[in-house]
């Protein structure tokens, strides 16, 4: 585990149709009713909705039995039901994929000087959960643009780390995205070799 971090798990369709969109759906809704059984607390971060569902959800999770808890969680979670959106459609298993990630809320890897917080205020459908006053926060990392929204905790504080952590973890999947593209394109430069024409012969 590592120090001053953050648990965060994120449900995923990933490239998969609609149907898939609506399993993450169901399966946010089945996490939060056992995380409630396990005293384990789950808090929306970010969520990428569509018409059919999410494409993705980020949740933050805290408790004494988290760690535990996730276990059972983290993989492959398969959905069955008959599809809404294409009646007559024969497949009813969709799946949906869960990750943990644990975040250092002071990775030393990210210079706060690139950091620029912005107070907001949070924005939701009501009630006790959602912050009243200007506690929610705004964060960009400048030079790569990515920019996060942040009203998960009650103090602006404990959002600037929850969003400096968010900002650390975008950051490494950004790194990781690109590190696969320059590998896709190494492949690709193996399978078009051209065999003619070379620009330089070597003899030997």
């Amino acid at each position: 585990m590592l120090l001053n971090n953050t648990t965060l798990v994120q449900i995923t369709a990933a490239q998969g149709p609609s149907e898939c969109e609506r399993a993450v759906a169901v399966t946010l809704r089945a996490m939060l009713r056992d995380a409630l059984r396990a005293e384990v607390q789950l808090h929306p971060v970010e969520e990428n909705a569509t018409v059919a569902g999410f494409k993705s959800v980020l949740l933050q999770v805290q408790g004494a039995h988290a760690h535990d808890w996730l276990l059972q969680w983290e993989g492959t979670v398969q959905c069955v039901f008959a599809s809404p959106f294409r009646p007559g459609h024969r497949r009813k298993n969709w799946f949906v994929g869960i990750r943990r990630c644990d975040v250092a809320e002071d990775d030393p890897a990210l210079d706060d000087r690139d950091l620029r917080f912005q107070a907001c205020r949070a924005s939701g459908k009501g009630g006790q959960h959602v912050n009243t006053t200007d506690s929610a926060v705004h964060a960009t990392h400048l030079p790569s643009g990515i920019s996060v929204k942040v009203m998960t905790e009650r103090s602006q504080h404990a959002n600037k780390r929850l969003a400096r952590a968010l900002i650390a973890m975008k950051l490494a999947e950004l790194a990781q995205q690109n590190a696969d593209l320059a590998r896709r394109d190494r492949n690709q430069q193996h399978g078009s070799l051209e065999r003619g024409n070379p620009v330089r012969v070597l003899r030997e």
